[in-house]
């Protein structure tokens, strides 16, 4: 497998392997030995889910209710990018009888919304807004088990420890201050089987970043950080951002001229018409482009950056991650 964090190789049976990891499961309930072939971030986060005291047959505790979700959640830095996630995730789930859900650094569920019939499901197990599904409390999962680890991962049906959980398949990114780099929570989907791909991780991952570039964009900047762009009488734009300058390449002093000019922000194909004459060329290119850019951003930097140009490029980034068959939705780094 190229990426341990996705559920399914290229050209897997998801059925064989739900029966395969369901085997896997007994035997790890049964004798504390995990048979391969499960991944070993899965069995590490079994480790964990057994050492915690959490039993395969359990389920999940609502923690927060009512009032106080609500008081809770109004306060949460979350809160103030849940229109992003809405814009970028809301019609994808509800399309798809999918789960947006969204929780904190702890594991708790702060929103969970999207297909009707599908949240009506998942009310039978407990996820519902509210609810703790850190690992100590519900064992594997995407959400509890990204809070855990600091990193995207995709749970896919028996994967999950307790077996309530087991038809469900999810994937996550947990979302950081992008001041501090403390973890703030995660976002997650949930839904069927058919998450089981790469491009549903790939997908929460690039959204996550969008958040914390939104989050940096809403945030009070030092003046130090605000970065300054010189491109007047020249091929080659100098970028000067923490006191460090560097010089950019032609493609990317391009960018972020454009970026520059367009305060309100540019959709993936607004900026992809601007940067190329060829309609041959694909959103892969921009992509690829885009993902030097940030490196060369993060290494002038040398923090997580906090800049308005930097969460265009994010938001960019997340757009062109959309699953196929969706039409991207116009993404605003400003708004």
């Amino acid at each position: 497998m190229t990426d341990p964090w996705v559920a399914l190789e290229p050209g897997a049976d998801p059925a064989e392997r739900v029966r395969v990891l369901r085997r896997a499961h007994e035997t790890f309930t049964a004798a504390g030995t995990v048979p391969r072939p499960v991944r070993p971030v899965v069995a590490e986060s079994w480790r964990r889910s057994a050492r915690a005291g959490v039993g395969p047959d359990g389920t999940a505790r609502v923690e927060l209710a009512d009032g106080d979700l609500g008081a809770y959640r109004a306060e949460h830095p979350l809160a103030r990018v849940m229109p992003l996630f809405r814009e970028l995730m809301g019609t994808f789930a509800a399309d798809g009888e999918h789960l947006l859900a969204v929780c904190d650094a702890q594991g708790r569920l702060l929103w969970v919304e999207g297909h009707a019939a599908t949240r009506r499901r998942a009310d039978g197990m407990n996820f519902v807004p509210g609810a703790r599904w850190s690992e100590g409390a519900v064992g594997t999962n995407a959400p509890g088990t990204a809070v855990a680890v600091d990193r995207p991962v995709q749970v896919f049906a028996a994967e999950h420890f307790v077996r309530r959980v087991q038809p469900w398949t999810c994937a996550a990114a947990p979302v950081h201050d992008p001041r501090t780099g403390r973890i703030l929570g995660a976002v997650d989907i949930t839904g069927g089987n058919g998450l089981a791909h790469p491009h549903s991780l790939g997908f929460v991952r690039a959204v996550a970043r969008a958040a914390e570039a939104q989050l940096a964009l809403l945030a009070p900047v030092r003046a130090e950080e605000v970065p300054m762009l010189s491109a007047l009488g020249r091929d080659e734009a100098g970028l000067t951002l923490c006191g460090r300058r560097i010089r950019l390449s032609r493609r990317h002093s391009e960018i972020l001229v454009l970026l520059s000019r367009h305060p309100e922000g540019l959709s993936g194909d607004e900026l992809l018409c601007a940067l190329y004459a060829d309609e041959s060329v694909t959103p892969v290119t921009l992509r690829a482009e885009l993902t030097r850019l940030v490196a060369v951003w993060r290494a002038l930097a040398a923090v997580r950056p906090t800049a308005p140009v930097r969460a265009r490029l994010a938001a960019l980034d997340a757009e062109l991650a959309v699953p196929p068959g969706r039409v991207p939705a116009r993404i605003r780094g400003a708004t």
